[in-house]
């Protein structure tokens, strides 16, 4: 695990340099970025933290944990699987997620465009004022300069920045139902989050979001791949929040956040038994 220091931008322009150098291996190499961190989902306190955990990096579809709050506390969304919206061809979406959807699938299969729709409905001063009550990140919606288009953009790559510390602290709030929305938007978020299982009997929800670094004209940088995997892990009467965050130095076959979630569910009960030495 690399940790790197608040330099970001300068150590991703050296790292740049030093991968397009001829490789004696084949194998991977080292993330640009890690960051691991688990907290006691109660107490708040840390039980592991590895790697650089304080860098605010583009949430990405973990976003849908905060937007789902919104949505819920707005009356946008009403519970498990209603609304239902259907694809429309103006959405211009990948084919996977030209389907109807309701809240669960939304979460489940991280559909883009029904995430617009909510932050449509809910309208630009509404989504902004939200953001800033839960505190989440650097509480930029102003979305890609010039462009107006944080309503519908400002979690992908562009002006909302949080960290994986920032990360595991929302979701603390989460689980208190301590956020400035009802209870039934904080019953109904949790009820939504994707369910997996890890060994020692962890049951584990979480979201995953991918996406890319941009480069300096601003397209994705595919061998820059971002992955998360945020939420919180039960196991008895044991309760944990936790986010992993890594950002790759090539480019993957398949989303950053799928490698990344299944690490974590991997290693859940190692990082656990290290965590009470």
């Amino acid at each position: 695990m690399l940790h790197v220091s608040k330099h970001f931008p300068a150590l991703l322009t050296a790292a740049a340099c030093a991968l397009s150098a001829p490789q004696a291996h084949a194998a991977s190499p080292p993330p640009v970025l890690a960051c691991t961190v688990i907290l006691d989902a109660a107490s708040g306190k840390t039980l592991l933290r590895k790697g650089t955990c304080d860098q605010g990096v583009s949430p990405a579809s973990t976003f849908k944990v905060p937007l789902a709050v919104m949505g819920y506390d707005a009356g946008v969304l009403k519970d498990e699987h209603s609304p239902v919206w259907d694809y429309k061809a103006e959405f211009n979406a990948l084919k996977k997620d030209q389907k109807s959807v309701d809240p669960t699938i939304w979460e489940k299969d991280s559909i883009v465009w029904f995430s617009r729709q909510i932050t449509r409905q809910l309208g630009a001063d509404a989504f902004a004022s939200y953001v800033t009550k839960f505190g989440y990140g650097n509480k930029d919606v102003t979305g890609d300069a010039g462009k107006n288009n944080g309503l519908t953009n400002a979690w992908l790559a562009s002006s909302l920045k949080i960290s994986p510390d920032e990360q595991v602290q929302f979701v603390r709030r989460l689980l208190a139902g301590t956020l400035p929305a009802s209870e039934k938007a904080h019953a109904m978020t949790r009820a939504i989050l994707p369910v997996f299982k890890s060994g020692d009997s962890w049951t584990v929800h979480g979201k995953t979001g991918s996406i890319w670094l941009r480069d300096k004209s601003g397209a994705f940088d595919k061998n820059r791949p971002i992955g998360w995997f945020v939420g919180w892990a039960e196991s008895g009467d044991r309760r944990i929040v936790f986010a992993r965050l890594e950002i790759g130095s090539e480019e993957t076959n398949v989303p950053k956040s799928f490698q990344v979630r299944d690490s974590l569910l991997k290693d859940l009960p190692e990082l656990m038994k290290q965590a009470q030495q």
